[in-house]
């Protein structure tokens, strides 16, 4: 797979998830679509998108509930991509979701691999390639990013390093969908600063890549570390998306 074939089948991903085609992420419009679920969307989106802003550079497509068509269109023609992402602009379009009683709630950015960049980058620490099986002790606190305990049946291939046979690193994808398969990394606080979760990261990158999947990596735009791990690693911002939900369910994440 070269470049233009990554970003070709995120596109399509996107488009199942966001019930467009994937031609609409290069208009330089922006388009408005009907949200539905469909049945090979990212495996973690349970339910049709409420509100959700996806951007590729080029325009923002927004996948919405048929009642918020209006509200959604108004804010799009008000401000420039960019800055529909972004405060304080986005208080705008938070004020008037929460009179349908939803909230601004995930804000992150995607990076693809750049397969004129991506290789294996040297550890110092042994790694060992780690299967479905080998994950079964390791839903700990320590690997939270790397694995989830509320979709171990995902978590279908890592990548370990180890200093005397002792896990200190950990770099795991889940399989989100057909296509791609996403990545989380760990390092044990006293090994990092150390080159571990990029060596970790793009090796288990290049096995994703081995195996026909696309491999993807998201993170929180405050998220430095997480964002310089993932650019050290051979990948590049690739689209950013902004999901509201119900005003219930921010307030859970918030206790």
């Amino acid at each position: 797979m070269n470049n233009n074939d990554i970003l070709k089948i995120a596109m399509q991903q996107s488009a199942i998830d966001s019930n467009c085609d994937a031609k609409d992420f290069l208009s330089m419009e922006n388009k408005i679509v009907i949200s539905r679920l469909h049945r090979n969307a990212r495996k973690y989106l349970n339910e049709a998108f409420t509100c959700n802003l996806v951007s590729y550079g080029s325009n923002i497509v927004a996948s919405v509930r048929e009642d918020l068509i209006d509200v959604v269109e108004a804010y799009l023609v008000k401000y420039s991509i960019e800055h529909c992402f972004e405060t304080p602009n986005m208080h705008i379009l938070n004020d008037a979701l929460q009179e349908h009683n939803l909230r601004i709630c995930f804000m992150a950015e995607y990076f693809l691999p750049d397969m004129d960049r991506l290789e294996e980058l040297p550890c110092e620490y042994e790694t060992r390639v780690l299967t479905q099986k080998d994950f079964t002790d390791l839903y700990i606190s320590e690997w939270s990013n790397a694995l989830c305990k509320d979709r171990k049946e995902l978590d279908v291939l890592g990548v370990g390093a180890y200093d005397n046979d002792v896990l200190i690193g950990l770099a795991a994808c889940s399989a989100d969908c057909d296509t791609m398969w996403q990545i989380g990394v760990d390092v044990l606080p006293q090994y990092r600063r150390k080159g571990i979760a990029s060596a970790l990261t793009s090796k288990l990158a290049i096995e994703i890549l081995s195996h026909n999947k696309v491999p993807f990596y998201c993170a929180a735009w405050s998220n430095i570390k997480s964002v310089r791990n993932a650019i050290k690693s051979g990948f590049r911002p690739a689209w950013v998306e902004m999901t509201a939900k119900s005003k219930e369910y921010v307030a859970k994440m918030n206790l």
